[in-house]
């Protein structure tokens, strides 16, 4: 939550406005940046905490990695569309928590499968 609350913040301070251009930036900059190394950071912390060994956390990295990104590029430009779009920026991490909630499960999944 804070994080991605502070990302929506930096984002509007970047590329103020709302018209759908904006909105259109604020995903390309969203998806090409965010979402990559919060996802690369979340495997990281989840092979970690599960007690993988440096070398066997970089291979489930390396193998999971690629997919779930992919994934990711299905499920969020469609959402954070409409999210920068029609969600005033106080709204927009409550529209993200509820589509994150089947993403987390997701995410959970790919991340703890062995």
């Amino acid at each position: 939550g804070p994080v991605v609350g502070s990302w929506y913040r930096i984002l509007d301070w970047l590329i103020p406005g709302n018209t759908k251009v904006v909105a259109v930036k604020k995903v390309i900059l969203d998806q090409g940046a965010f979402a990559p190394c919060f996802l690369g950071c979340f495997l990281a912390v989840t092979g970690a905490v599960n007690g993988l060994s440096v070398q066997d956390n970089w291979s489930k990295i390396q193998q999971d990695y690629t997919d779930a990104l992919m994934t990711n590029y299905c499920i969020w430009p469609p959402v954070q569309i409409a999210n920068f779009y029609f969600v005033p920026l106080q709204h927009r991490l409550a529209v993200v928590q509820c589509v994150a909630i089947v993403w987390n499960c997701y995410l959970s999944w790919k991340a703890n499968r062995m």
